[in-house]
């Protein structure tokens, strides 16, 4: 499967999530709900994976998490704003 097909079903399964509970709710909430909606399709799922961060030869062996892993392909990282400010805009 292509990242771009992969991608279509993330997108479909978080606009779901997101008619669902609607804004205002913690990234926490999302992120759950949406790993449930991601569970019921054919795609592999990890949730809160740890990656090492690597700088020179320092390694550190979870440098950070994402938040979900699908197929080994695609990373999504769950965000909750209040409000959209100037930085979010492109």
């Amino acid at each position: 499967m292509t990242e771009n097909e992969i991608t279509e079903i993330i997108i479909g399964c978080a606009i779901k999530v997101h008619k669902a509970l609607g804004p205002g709710l913690l990234e926490s909430a999302y992120e759950k709900c949406l790993y449930y909606e991601l569970c019921r399709t054919p795609l592999e799922i990890t949730r809160q994976r740890p990656l090492p961060l690597i700088y020179e030869e320092v390694k550190l062996e979870c440098g950070y998490r994402a938040d979900i892993s699908i197929n080994n392909k695609v990373i999504v990282e769950v965000k909750s704003i209040d409000a959209l400010n100037d930085i979010h805009l492109a």
